[in-house]
């Protein structure tokens, strides 16, 4: 019984010889050498094939012994992943001897690793934190040993964000591993193109590529931001319901909910506040919804806050002031004191005291600054002018200080050319246009008992 080994690379072409087994049986010591060659043997043939367990690759020339390939023998679908792939005869030679008979077909690197696809899309969490795994798709590559598949490199881009591990399994296969080096940022990056190649270990080497798409996840890691932290408006008061006030706006880099926004007013937003203004929760408009009145208050504080609608949010805050334009809407009010019980002696002389006045207007500045005077009758920031049916009145007024006035008389007095006067008071404010009030009060005039005749 002989044992004959031999091997032969796979892809060859049909007829190729693997081995002479008439010679390489007779190498063996015992048989002799003059059996080989004469006689009529030779016809029937002196090489059978008892057992083969791929005739329709390997056959024995009868004859010659010649141990050949019947066609191409393509070792991976022959062996698959068989590291060893090995075709067995065995051959009874010259009538007397059996050869057991061993072909080892060799793996040549024919074929380049594979991907089941060209792109591979993934969604990673922009708060993956470092050091994050993502198994990656393996290539597959039949070829065996140092043919096969070797390692895995990533063309990464260029900011060091990820990195590739190449583990091993138990039976040697290898598979790659994409990991996070850097915290992710959506908002600076969305998106990650990156390139994974596949090389076997053949000389040269035979690689494939397949393109890693990564899609940033956002998460809500940004607070909505105002333009500015505060906001100062002029309006005029008893603006009409429905005037704009401002519209606010706050931006949030994050998507979706995470960077919708929502306006409201601040908790401690006073009530008041709450009556004379409404905020759009959208839009962040601020309308006018009460009475502005600059006399209740001239300056208004509306606090805002802006919130996402993502997870944890964190609120942003502005503040905008509305400063109130006085607009002259209120006339002066006329106020006195009789200081002479509406009566007065003939003989009062010139300057007595008849009344105290008092003017205010709620305005401020020129609409609130004041000029009075006494219809017919001199006086402070009028002047007469404006004679009754009994001409001038004999009274005029005296300024004493802001707004205080007292009504004296202007010149002896004569019952018997009129006993009874109508005293008006006019108050103009400086307003555009002025607004005028006016009061009066009546005065008799009593008779001095000591006239003489």
């Amino acid at each position: 019984l002989k044992n004959l080994n031999y091997s032969v690379p796979e892809e060859q072409g049909a007829g190729t010889v693997i081995g002479n087994i008439g010679r390489d049986a007779r190498l063996q010591p015992g048989l002799p050498p003059a059996e080989r060659g004469g006689g009529g043997r030779s016809k029937s043939g002196s090489y059978r094939v008892l057992e083969n367990s791929a005739p329709h690759l390997l056959d024995v020339d009868a004859d010659s012994g010649l141990l050949y390939t019947k066609q191409r023998i393509d070792r991976e679908s022959l062996c698959r992943h068989n590291a060893k792939c090995q075709l067995s005869l065995e051959v009874f030679a010259n009538d007397k001897e059996i050869c057991m008979i061993k072909v080892e077909i060799q793996d040549i690197n024919d074929n380049a690793p594979s991907f089941s696809s060209d792109q591979i899309e993934m969604d990673i969490s922009e708060n993956a934190a470092p050091g994050t795994r993502f198994p990656l798709t393996s290539a597959h590559d039949p070829d065996a040993g140092e043919n096969g598949l070797r390692t895995y490199l990533l063309t990464r881009d260029d900011h060091g964000l990820f990195g590739l591990d190449v583990k091993s399994r138990g039976d040697g296969t290898k598979f790659p591993e994409l990991v996070i080096q850097k915290a992710l940022d959506r908002e600076q990056q969305n998106h990650h193109t990156l390139v994974l190649t596949a090389l076997d270990g053949g000389e040269p080497p035979r690689s494939a590529t397949v393109q890693i798409n990564v899609k940033v996840i956002d998460s809500n890691d940004n607070s909505p931001v105002f333009e500015a932290p505060s906001y100062l408006v002029e309006l005029p008061e008893n603006a009409p319901l429905g005037t704009v006030v401002i519209d606010l706006n706050a931006t949030d880099a994050d998507e979706g909910p995470n960077g919708e926004v929502l306006y409201s007013f601040s908790s401690y937003v006073p009530d008041r506040v709450r009556e004379l203004f409404s905020i759009d929760p959208k839009t962040g408009l601020i309308r006018v919804k009460g009475n502005l009145d600059y006399e209740e208050n001239g300056m208004l504080e509306i606090d805002v806050q802006a919130r996402d609608l993502g997870p944890n949010p964190i609120p942003a805050h502005c503040k905008v002031t509305v400063k109130l334009i006085d607009r002259n809407d209120n006339a002066p009010s006329i106020g006195f004191v009789s200081v002479r019980q509406g009566a007065l002696s003939e003989a009062a002389p010139p300057g007595t005291v008849i009344a105290l006045v008092r003017v205010t207007d709620r305005d401020s500045g020129k609409n609130g600054q004041l000029q009075c005077r006494v219809l017919g009758g001199g006086g402070t920031g009028g002047g007469g002018g404006l004679g009754g049916p009994g001409g001038s009145v004999p009274f005029k007024l005296e300024e004493n200080y802001d707004n205080f006035y007292t009504v004296v008389t202007d010149r002896p007095l004569d019952r018997e050319t009129q006993d009874e006067y109508n005293v008006t008071i006019v108050a103009r404010d400086g307003g555009s246009p002025p607004l005028n009030s006016t009061k009066s009060f009546a005065i008799k005039i009593l008779d001095h008992h000591h006239h003489h005749h």
